[in-house]
């Protein structure tokens, strides 16, 4: 079964870090790129970060300096190292499989100022 998995949301304070993580099935992992986006109350879903099957990431530039997009092709997990977190980083946040189009559950963040 194809799917993806979130996991790691939470409530933060200002200036606090946090570290989602994507569990995905092998059939969509493997040798493809990966997405993160995000959704906040009442904006459109945006995208986040991006990272190639050979490691090369892309950001949003609200997010660069502070988010950190990485892979674990070993055991198929997609991670989004957030630092410095802001409230307006407050969103639902989704693991994407371009190729696929295949969108996990979301898992929420939120940032207390």
């Amino acid at each position: 079964q194809v799917q993806l998995v979130e996991s790691g949301g939470g409530l933060v304070q200002a200036g606090g870090s946090l570290r989602l993580s994507c569990a995905a099935s092998g059939s969509i992992f493997s040798g493809n790129s990966m997405a993160w986006y995000r959704q906040a109350p009442g904006k459109q879903r945006e995208l986040v970060a991006t990272i190639a099957s050979i490691g090369t990431r892309r950001y949003v530039d609200s997010v660069k300096g502070r988010f950190t997009i990485s892979r674990d092709n070993a055991k198929n997990m997609v991670y989004l190292q957030m630092n410095s977190l802001k409230p307006e980083d407050t969103a639902v946040y989704y693991c994407y499989a371009p190729r696929f189009e295949v969108w996990g559950q979301g898992t929420l963040v939120t940032v207390s100022s």
